[in-house]
Order: C-alpha cells, then structure tokens, then sequence
C-alpha cells in the first residue's frame, strides 16, 4: 500500500458506492443533456430548416423558418434550404409570337425558395440537397417554356409596346408553375426585344416617321395657331386701346362734370353760409338788444321798489315820530294832572291841618 494512503487511513475500497453512482449518473445526464443540446437545431432567419424521417404532422418533411426544433435522435435527421436570391439568365432566341415571327427576348429572372407553408413542402420535396446550379437549371427549364407561352400568345407589336401587360403575364404564367417546385418568383428584367426579321425594327422606323411627321403637322399647327393668335391678339390690343381711350374720355368728361357739380356745391354753400352768418349776426343783435331791454326793465323795476321801499320807510318814520311823540305828550299830560292832583292834595291837607 502507498504510504501517503496508508496515513490518511482511505484505499480504493473505501469509497462509498452511492457517491460513485452519484457521478456516474451526473456524467450520464451531462452527456444526454449535451447531446439534447445538439440536437436542438436553431433556424437563421435567412434557411430553413428541414427536418426529414418520422415526423408528427403526416408531411414528408417538417419546414422551420425562423425559429428553432428538437430533431429525434436515430429517427430524424435534419438540412437547410438557403433562402438567398438566385438570378436567372434567360437567353431566349427564336420563341415565336401570334404571327409565327421570331422573336428574340433575352431576359434575367431573381428566383428564392418561398416561406410559406405549402411552398417550403414543395421546396422540402424537389429541392434539398440540390446545389444552386441543379436549381438554376430546373427553374430555368419552367422559365423557358412559359416565357415562350407566353410570347406565343401575345403579338409582337403588343409585346413591344405594353411591356408592362406582358411583364404581368409572365409572372401570373410561372408564379404557378414554380411554386409546384418550392420557388417563387421575385423580379423580372426583360433586357431586350428583337426579332430576326427586322418588324419590330420596321415599327420603330414607322414609329419615327410618323412622329416626324406628326411633329411636322403639329409644328405647322403651332405656326398657323401663332398667326392666328398674334392677329388675335393685335385685335385684342387694337379693341384694349379704343376701350381704354373711351374710359379715358369718360373719365375725363365726368371728372370735368363732378368738378363744376363740386364748384356749384361750394357755391351754394358759400352763399348759405354768408346767409347762415348774416342770420346768426342778426339774431345776435337782436338777442343782444333783448338782453339789454331786459336789463334796463330789471333796473326801472329796482329802481322804482327801491323808490317804493323809501317811500314806505320814510312814512313809516313820521308815522312813527308821530306816534312817539304823541306818547311822550301823553305822558307829559299824565304827569301833569298827577302833579296837579298831588299839589291839590297837598294844599287840602295843609288846609285841613290850620
């Protein structure tokens, strides 16, 4: 035994089992957790994820865009379908049109796996674990032959002119036709329209002409609308002028008639204004005068109660210098017979006593 264990008093077969089955089963269930974990497949926004064996739903595959799915051990397996654009060169030559006339219409189509449910089945079954240039080519086999029902289906000249009806008409013919393959489509660029026999050449020449030539005719229209509108317009100055002379003369004749109405006016209110003063200067005067006449009859009429009133005062002073002194003579009077009574008195006494 080794000596370091023989001190420490522990061996091998000291350890207790439940600690070793505590380990083993945490290394167990560390290592199905991490393998769990592996299994656990997230999607990037920009593949699906398809996972493929026995799936719950009863489709072939099970599609995930965006998201994330357990894939089953033993009986699941798993891939991814990009969704990134694939451009398409389409160098269509010879596709005939409704009058049997070549056409050449080279074109560029953007294709990309669709994200709809029934679209990433479809995907899920015809495309995966094809590389780009087996999906170029299957969806550049659909391209072709509807591009050409298409033209077959359309004249040249419509073909030509309305590019944006046939544009339409090729996407509602292949939109159908690649979702049965898991694509849809997303743009077309149509770079060129020819023809080998040289009409749509033809209808372009045809088309200068007759653009020249309606250029010429609306050129001589504008020239024959210019003369016609600068004689119109010299009639219309010529009608401008008179018009405006007479207004000038109107004018003139009524400012010359208000102006001797204006001086009527103010000589009539002159006149009624030197009267309208000579009035008030008279009723001036005679207010004046009547004020005066007023005042000289107050003063006749102060001067007579003040007459009256020393009238009054003076009789009433001799009438009461009268009445005073005929008092102070009955006084005297009285005072005379009582001192004659006294005296008489005094003498009868003075008789009586000798």
């Amino acid at each position: 035994m080794h000596p370091v264990i023989a001190q420490s008093g522990f061996s091998a077969i000291d350890i207790p089992w439940p600690l070793v089955a505590a380990v083993v089963a945490a290394v167990v269930i560390f290592g199905m957790l991490m393998f769990v974990a592996k299994r656990y497949k997230r999607c990037p926004s920009n593949r699906v994820l398809v996972i493929y064996g026995k799936t719950t739903s009863g489709n072939a595959a099970r599609c995930v865009h965006g998201g994330a799915a357990f894939v089953i051990p033993l009986i699941q397996d798993y891939a991814y379908l990009s969704l990134e654009p694939i451009q398409i060169e389409v160098p269509l030559k010879g596709a005939l049109s409704i009058e049997n006339i070549r056409v050449n219409v080279p074109s560029v189509f953007t294709v990309a796996i669709g994200t709809d449910g029934e679209t990433m089945q479809n995907a899920a079954i015809r495309l995966l674990g094809l590389d780009t240039d087996d999906i170029k080519q299957q969806a550049g086999d659909i391209i072709f032959g509807q591009l050409r029902q298409v033209i077959a289906s359309m004249r040249i000249e419509d073909i030509n002119r309305d590019r944006d009806k046939f544009l339409e008409s090729v996407q509602k013919s292949l939109e159908p036709e690649l979702k049965k393959i898991g694509l849809v489509l997303i743009n077309v660029n149509i770079t060129d329209i020819t023809d080998e026999s040289g009409y749509i050449e033809a209808i372009g020449r045809k088309a200068a002409a007759t653009a020249v030539q309606q250029a010429k005719v609306d050129v001589a229209e504008q020239e024959k609308k210019g003369q016609t509108g600068v004689a119109e317009a010299e009639r219309e100055k010529a009608i401008l002028v008179a018009n405006a002379t007479k207004v000038r003369e109107i004018g003139t004749r009524e400012a010359i008639r208000e102006q001797a109405v204006r001086v009527a006016q103010l000589e009539k209110e002159k006149e009624v204004g030197e009267q309208t003063a000579l009035l008030e200067q008279q009723a001036l005067i005679k207010e004046s005068q009547r004020q005066q006449a007023i005042k000289i009859a107050e003063l006749d009429r102060d001067q007579k109660v003040g007459e009256q009133k020393a009238t009054f005062e003076r009789e009433a002073a001799v009438a009461e210098a009268d009445r005073e002194k005929r008092v102070r003579l009955a006084d005297a009077n009285a005072k005379a017979t009582a001192g004659e009574a006294t005296a008489q008195a005094a003498i009868a006494q003075a008789q009586a006593e000798l």
